[in-house]
């Protein structure tokens, strides 16, 4: 069975049968989708990460699916009801739809009218209606030798109303029928969304709203959804029942002259009315869902990433501000490790409106140690505090910036378990502020801390399937964290869990091994940490870094262990030794001499794999190499603008902050994010704006319209 499987797969992502079987053989031996990616590239072909996702979750489903199969056989062929044309009809089933449509009529049922009728003993009857035989006769001295008051048959009319339940719940359990129904309603049928109530909402578009099933896209499905939920919106799903009974009749009517006609379609209007036009509606709704929640989990996954992948801003001192009103706003100062130096509250708005104390604290901060970059909150009393930053690097002298930092997500890690370990001795908000700090200077090693969901990029979150939403992410986060590489020595319990093969409970024991035996020197060492056997060893450690390492210099490439064999030949093949990546000087000339290298000849003579060579000799040119660093900067700034600033055709530049279907929002520097609508992206058609613009990317944009009494700002990139 596996052989079909594997054969389907090869078909429905384009591979060769090789590279599904190798792969299925490496993620059944339990290996992580990242390490198969990146150290078993010859066994799978070179398949990316997103093509072994893919796979993956393609052969979960096809083992479902003939699990599923094979206990529908077997459920059925208990009762005795099994048939060769049927079982065919089962193993031919390509999905799951098709397989549970046709074990229906065998599935036990909760008492329904057709039992009731079949238990009064009228199936015999309601068979012969279905065989349309005869074309004379008196249909009611056929019922009347049914009738028995003791099976509450107390009429011609009772018997013929028998019959027609069981001849309704025959066609509604028809896989054929059902199967074209779903199909037709599908393509032909019109999601229809009108209004419970006569006040204004966000949902009012949709107070009269019709539009096709087939084409309704999946942000506008789910904002529906959510009206229905709220209870501002009744949904329902509007089909050609003319058309679709009309082919009912020709589908089952094989007598137009049959005595049985009228009561026959009589039973088609009963069976599609009552039995099968809800639950087709049920199956079209929750088909569409699932369409919309897949596309929003892509969304999802597209703008973590983004975010996740943020260049480090290293080697700076940066204050964190959480702002507020009330109760202040809190201050930190971390240093160019994330260290904290220094805490303070301060209370520059109102109520208090302690604005030159304020300032002054904060100067006397920056001076004392020497603060690079402010980093601040963008929750409330965001734009007051910029305004304030901004203003005070006006009255000092020195090379200092301020940025606007995303703090979603915060206020979930700063009351974590995690952050209270880290920080015992501060309240919520300050352990925000230093969250936000260091998230500007690695946003990766941060955001790591908090729940992929709270993080707040993409749209409908809380309207689409939890469990999946948080696979889906936790599944980007590993991915981005392998991408990138773990610093053995610093990295949190948080940022090694996401590592290959390590789980939170190895998180920990290696922490708890550095803080006793100091840092690691070499990849080996990591053998000593509890818990942690060959098997997580071969997982997890080419993506772990130690950086300046003298007894391991591989230690600061991706160069997996089980290569440095062969990394080492390399070396030796132009003159040099492992050593020597350590020397900056002699790094150099390495390069020069391995870019001279025809590493497909290399390979042959190595006997080593073409893909794995070529991935050593890009490690070895540029070891301790961070992907992210190759990205665009976050904008810094040292004045601030306001909404009354901003004009018609100003041209600005700003930071994507959110990536939805109909546009991209972007940071420009004022009080609310600029909209640039996906016809606004390009001056070429956009199908989808991801295939534009990223979370994080640095853009130019031109203002179009600003709609002050609303907070709505129009920009354009079409420059």
């Amino acid at each position: 069975m596996d052989i079909q499987i594997y054969q389907r797969i090869t078909e429905e992502l384009n591979l060769k049968l090789f590279q599904v079987e190798r792969t299925v053989a490496l993620l059944d031996e339990g290996n992580t989708i990242p390490f198969i990616a990146r150290y078993r590239k010859e066994m799978t072909g070179s398949l990316d990460e997103e093509q072994l996702r893919n796979l993956s979750e393609r052969l979960n489903y096809l083992r479902n699916l003939e699990s599923r199969r094979e206990e529908v056989i077997r459920l059925i062929a208990e009762q005795e009801k099994l048939t060769p044309e049927l079982e065919e009809a089962i193993r031919a089933a390509q999905v799951l739809q098709e397989i549970e449509d046709l074990y229906r009529p065998y599935r036990p049922k909760r008492t329904t009218r057709a039992t009731k009728a079949k238990e009064r003993g009228l199936e015999p009857l309601a068979l012969q209606f279905w065989g349309q035989e005869l074309t004379t006769g008196d249909i009611e001295e056929l019922s009347r030798d049914y009738i028995d008051p003791e099976k509450e048959l107390e009429t011609i009319e009772d018997v013929l109303q028998g019959v027609r339940d069981i001849i309704a719940e025959m066609i509604s359990d028809d896989a054929d029928i059902r199967k074209f129904i779903r199909k037709y309603t599908f393509n032909q049928g019109i999601l229809e969304s009108e209004a419970r109530t006569e006040e204004i909402t966000k949902f009012e578009m949709y107070y009269d709203y019709k539009e096709a099933v087939k084409v309704i896209p999946p942000h506008r499905v789910l904002a529906i959804n959510r009206g229905e939920k709220e209870e501002v919106l009744k949904v329902k799903v509007i089909a050609p029942v003319e058309r679709i009974i009309a082919e009912l009749e020709k589908r089952v009517i094989t007598n137009p002259q049959s005595i049985f006609l009228e009561y026959l379609k009589t039973a088609f209007n009963d069976s599609y009315d009552r039995l099968i036009a809800p639950s087709i509606e049920r199956e079209v709704r929750s088909h569409l869902t699932e369409q919309a929640e897949e596309y929003a989990f892509e969304i999802f996954k597209t703008n973590l990433r983004n975010l996740l992948l943020q260049p480090p801003v290293r080697d700076k001192i940066v204050m964190g501000i959480d702002p507020g009103f009330r109760t202040g706003s809190k201050v930190v100062v971390v240093d160019d490790t994330g260290k904290l130096l220094e805490t303070v509250t301060i209370y520059p708005h109102p109520p208090q409106k302690q604005m030159d104390k304020a300032k002054a604290v904060i100067k006397e901060m920056i001076a004392k140690h020497h603060v690079d970059i402010i980093a601040i909150g963008n929750g409330t009393a965001s734009r007051e505090t910029e305004q304030m930053a901004a203003e005070l690097i006006a009255e000092i002298s020195g090379e200092v910036h301020f940025i606007v930092v995303s703090e979603a997500g915060a206020s979930v890690y700063s009351a974590s378990k995690l952050a209270r370990e880290e920080f015992p001795d501060l309240d919520v908000s300050m352990r925000g502020a230093i969250s936000i700090a260091r998230r500007l200077q690695d946003p990766l090693a941060e955001l790591v801390k908090i729940d992929p969901k709270s993080i707040g990029v993409g749209m409908y979150q809380h309207d689409v399937n939890q469990s999946r939403l948080e696979d889906s992410l936790k599944a980007v986060v590993e991915s981005a964290v392998n991408y990138v590489g773990v610093d053995l020595n610093t990295a949190s319990p948080a940022l090694l869990s996401y590592v290959s093969g390590i789980n939170a409970g190895v998180a920990k024991n290696i922490l708890k091994y550095r803080e006793e035996n100091g840092k690691f020197t070499t990849r080996d060492e990591i053998k000593k940490v509890s818990r942690l056997g060959e098997k997580t060893f071969v997982q997890a450690a080419g993506f772990l870094r130690i950086p300046d390492s003298l007894n391991d210099p591989f230690a600061n490439t991706p160069i997996h262990p089980e290569s440095y064999n062969l990394a080492e030949k390399m070396l030796t093949e132009v003159g040099y030794t492992p050593q020597d990546l350590v020397d900056r000087e002699k790094l150099t000339l390495i390069r020069e001499a391995i870019n001279g290298l025809n590493i497909r000849e290399l390979a042959e003579k190595l006997e080593a794999g073409f893909p794995t060579l070529h991935d050593i000799a890009q490690a070895v040119m540029r070891p301790g190499r961070d992907p992210r660093e190759e990205l665009e900067k976050p904008i810094f700034r040292t004045d601030v603008l306001s909404m009354e600033d901003l004009q018609p055709e100003m041209i600005l530049q700003g930071t994507v902050r959110n990536v939805v279907p109909f546009g991209a929002f972007v940071d420009i520097g004022v009080k609310e994010d600029g909209l640039v609508h996906i016809s606004e992206l390009s001056h070429k058609y956009v199908k989808d704006p991801l295939d534009v613009v990223s979370v994080g990317d640095i853009v130019k944009v031109k203002v179009l319209n600003v709609d002050r009494q609303r907070g709505r700002i129009s920009l354009t990139m079409k420059l």
